[in-house]
């Protein structure tokens, strides 16, 4: 089984996330692969090319994946089960569903009305600890991505905060509620998580199998 975790927007490989869980496979021997989903070319992200630049990195001799995602990392995970029947199981950390209309609600109206009509806009990037501007075909290119299209049953776990406010837990209650064969999880946290580090280890051990 190769694992791989896809970190959120406006992150990177070294988030606290990803290294703790990194850290955590690597006592079982399990190597935990994070890619760069920025490539070093923020403006033009596009869900589409992160898609691409991660299926990319699947073994050539068909070995089953797992993916670990965070945010919207989680929802390039669904995407990504959802066109490779090498992806076997999904943990998914507030992954970033109903994200178009998540997306506006967090920039606000006036904010996504300018990024859309001057075609970019400039957004803290807090692993790069500075403003970049992104391009708004990143939300063109999200657009073609609805979540009513993600019908692949696969053994997924999905944990969540309670008291997020960037991905309303809702969201992830709403897309459970047409698929039975996804676990939930929720905990009294925000979006990052970090304060429950340990008890998603417990739940993300007790899923793969590693106890």
């Amino acid at each position: 089984m190769t694992y791989i975790y896809l970190h959120g927007w406006a992150s990177d490989p070294n988030s606290s996330k990803a290294i703790f869980f990194q850290e955590q496979f690597a006592r079982y021997g399990i190597s935990l692969h994070i890619p760069d989903l920025n490539q070093n070319d923020f403006y033009h992200m596009t869900l589409t090319r992160q898609i691409n630049q991660v299926a990319a990195l699947f073994p050539d001799n068909g070995e089953p994946v797992t993916l670990i995602g965070s945010s919207l990392g989680g929802l390039i995970s669904l995407w990504l089960a959802q066109k490779y029947s090498q992806v076997e199981r999904l943990i998914l950390m507030a992954p970033a569903l109903e994200f178009y209309p998540n997306c506006k609600e967090v920039w606000g109206k006036d904010t996504f009305e300018r990024w859309q009509k001057e075609g970019e806009v400039s957004m803290m990037h807090y692993a790069w600890e500075r403003e970049e501007l992104i391009s708004f075909d990143f939300i063109r290119d999200a657009m073609q991505y609805q979540d009513k299209d993600l019908q692949r049953q696969l053994p997924t776990l999905i944990l969540h905060g309670e008291n997020d406010d960037v991905v309303p837990i809702q969201a992830s209650r709403n897309f459970i509620a047409q698929r039975d064969w996804v676990d939930f999880k929720p905990f009294n946290s925000d979006h990052s998580l970090k304060d429950v580090l340990p008890e998603m280890w417990a739940a993300t051990q007790d899923f793969c199998g590693l106890n």
